[in-house]
């Protein structure tokens, strides 16, 4: 079976508008913990502004990064950024002991 990660089971989708919106979307998937359960994070991102979009990926990701940092726990996430559809983009995130779980290979 070929891999994307649109195959990634959702814990849950975000819809960022802005970056305050990407900041407060990090800390959330950080608090409800990437290892939990065996999903992923997804979060969309208008194609309308694809600077807007781009600053918003950027946010997220370095976010997650240091929310994960910041209250010590692994930071062994993986994420993919790709074209949802055709009004957005879209940024899973798992955990890569997730992905491992559920069998999926590259």
């Amino acid at each position: 079976m070929e891999f994307h990660p649109s195959k990634i089971p959702i814990s849950k989708t975000f819809d960022v508008k802005d970056e305050k919106q990407a900041t407060e979307a990090a800390h959330e998937m950080v608090m409800i913990g990437f290892e939990k359960e065996d999903k992923g994070f997804k979060v969309l991102m208008s194609k309308e502004n694809e600077k807007i979009a781009k600053r918003i990926g950027y946010t997220v990701t370095t976010t997650v990064t240091y929310a994960l940092r910041k209250t010590k726990q692994e930071r062994d996430v993986r994420y993919w950024t790709f074209h949802e559809d055709k009004d957005n983009y879209a940024i899973v995130f798992v955990s890569s002991k997730v992905l491992e779980k559920l069998d999926f290979s590259w």
